[in-house]
C-alpha cells in the first residue's frame, strides 16, 4: 500500500511539474527579439523589445534610428494580440517558451487585409547575416536609383546611405514621398535593407557589380515587387514636375464640404474660416508619411492657431463605410493629440480623392498639402512629405512650410474677405 501511494505521488508531482512547465512556456517573457517577416523575397527581420510596465506589456518595434512604441497589447491564453499605434493593423501570434509565431495582418484598399506570417525569437540579435564579414563594400553616399515594375515601368528614386562596419542605415526619396528608416547589412558585395514601422514591410536585397552599381529586387508586403540599378551620385536630384498639384483655375476659391467625426457636415465656406490661414492637408490613418506630417502640423497648428492659423485634415480612408473611416481616423487622431478638424472625405484611391475635389488638376501623393490665405486664395500646393528619416531634407521642408504659414499669418485679410487676383 505505501508502495502505491508512493507510486501515484510521485505520477501527480510529475503532472504538476509539467502543467506548471506548460504554463510557464505560454507567458511573455520580456527582453529583445530578433523578428522576421515572411515576404517573397524571403525573411524581412526587424528588432522587437518586450517589456512588462505597471498598466500591461508593451511592444517596441526597432526599425533604425525608429522606434515604434505599441501600448495596445493583451496577452491570455497563451496569445499575443497588438495593435498598431494609429494604424487599423494588427500582430497576432502564440507564445511558446521564448519564440512566438503568428502573423501581421496589414490593411489595404477596400478594407481588405493583407497576411504576412510573422515569427520572433528572445535572445538573437543579429539582422540579416548571423556572422558578419570584415571585408564589406561601403554603399554610404547618395546613388540614382531607377525603379523598374513587373510590367516594365520606370520611376526615379534617390536614395542616401550611411555605412559603419556592416551596418547600414538610410532612405531612399521618391517624388511623392520616401521609404522612411531602413536598415540592414553590407556582407561582401551584398546589400540587404528592410523597414516595417507597424505599416509598411519593404525588403531590398542587392548586389554591387563589376561597375559600381548597385542592382537589386524591392518587395513591398505580399504582393509588391520592382527591380532596380543605383548609381553613385552626389549631385542627384528629383523631378516632381510629374507629380505637381495644381488648382484648374488659380483664381478660384477652394470648396469642399465633408462630415466631420460626428457626422456633421463641414465646409471652408464656414465661418470659423473666414479671415484665417488655412492649411488643408490631404492625409489617411494608413500613410506613413502622413503620420510624420501629423505630428509636424499639430505643433505647427498649437503654436499657431492664436494668430489666426486653421487646419484642415481631410482624410481618405482605406474603407467605404463613415463609420471604419472614422474609427481610424480618431486612432490617428489620438496619436497625435490633433485639435484641428479631421473630416472623411472619401476612400484611398486617388481618383476617387480627385473627384472629391474636382478643382485640382489630379490627387497624386498622400499627404498633399495646400495653403490657403486669408482672402480664400490657394497659395501653394505641396505633393509628399519628406519625413525624419530623410535628415536634412526633412529639416529643409520643416522651415519651408512653418516660414511660408507665418509670411501668410502676417499678411492683412481684405476687408471685403474677397478672392485677390493670383
Amino acid at each position: 500500500m505505501t508502495r502505491l501511494f508512493g507510486s501515484l505521488f510521485t505520477a501527480l508531482a510529475l503532472a504538476a511539474l509539467v502543467t506548471g512547465c506548460g504554463s510557464r512556456s505560454r507567458e511573455l517573457q520580456p527582453g529583445s527579439y530578433r523578428a522576421v517577416l515572411e515576404l517573397p523575397g524571403g525573411e524581412l527581420p526587424f528588432g522587437l523589445d518586450v517589456a512588462q510596465e505597471e498598466a500591461g506589456f508593451v511592444l517596441t518595434v526597432i526599425n533604425g534610428e525608429e522606434r515604434v512604441r505599441i501600448t495596445d497589447v493583451s496577452v491570455a491564453d497563451g496569445q499575443l494580440t497588438a495593435t498598431m499605434p494609429g494604424f487599423t493593423n494588427t500582430l497576432t501570434a502564440r507564445i511558446t517558451g521564448r519564440k512566438l509565431k503568428g502573423e501581421v495582418a496589414l490593411l489595404r484598399s477596400g478594407g481588405d487585409r493583407q497576411v504576412l506570417p510573422f515569427a520572433a525569437e528572445l535572445g538573437p540579435t543579429w539582422r540579416f547575416f548571423e556572422q558578419p564579414l570584415t571585408d564589406n563594400a561601403d554603399v554610404s553616399g547618395r546613388w540614382a536609383v531607377t525603379f523598374t515594375s513587373d510590367a516594365g515601368q520606370t520611376s526615379a528614386g534617390v536614395a542616401e546611405l550611411t555605412q559603419s562596419f556592416e551596418q547600414v542605415t538610410g532612405t531612399i526619396l521618391t517624388p511623392t514621398g520616401e521609404h522612411r528608416f531602413l536598415a540592414g547589412e553590407g556582407h561582401g558585395d551584398e546589400l540587404r535593407l528592410s523597414r516595417f514601422d507597424g505599416a509598411s514591410a519593404y525588403l531590398y536585397h542587392a548586389k554591387i557589380d563589376e561597375n559600381g552599381r548597385l542592382v537589386g529586387e524591392y518587395w513591398s508586403g505580399m504582393t509588391g515587387h520592382q527591380r532596380f540599378t543605383a548609381e553613385r551620385n552626389v549631385d542627384a536630384t528629383l523631378d516632381t514636375s510629374g507629380v505637381a498639384t495644381g488648382m484648374k483655375d488659380p483664381s478660384e476659391a477652394l470648396q469642399f464640404s465633408f462630415p466631420n467625426l460626428d457626422g456633421n457636415t463641414v465646409s471652408l465656406s464656414d465661418p470659423q474660416f473666414a479671415g484665417k490661414v488655412v492649411i488643408v492637408t490631404l492625409s489617411g490613418s494608413w500613410c506613413p508619411n502622413c503620420h510624420d506630417e501629423a505630428e509636424f502640423l499639430a505643433a505647427l497648428y498649437r503654436e499657431c492657431h492664436a494668430q489666426g492659423l486653421e487646419i484642415v485634415s481631410l482624410m481618405f480612408e482605406h474603407f467605404g463605410d463613415f463609420e471604419q473611416a472614422a474609427a481610424a481616423t480618431r486612432r490617428f487622431r489620438d496619436k497625435f493629440g490633433i485639435e484641428y478638424a479631421t473630416l472623411i472625405a472619401g476612400t484611398s484611391d486617388r481618383d476617387d480623392a480627385a473627384k472629391a475635389l474636382p478643382q485640382l488638376n489630379g490627387v497624386f501623393a498622400y499627404p498633399t498639402t495646400i495653403w490657403v490665405d486669408r482672402t480664400g486664395r490657394v497659395r501653394k500646393i505641396h505633393a509628399g512629405f519628406a519625413g525624419p528619416a530623410t535628415g536634412w531634407h526633412h529639416e529643409e521642408l520643416v522651415n519651408e512650410f512653418t516660414e511660408f504659414t507665418q509670411q501668410l499669418l502676417a499678411e492683412p485679410a481684405e476687408a471685403d474677405g474677397a478672392i485677390a487676383a493670383p
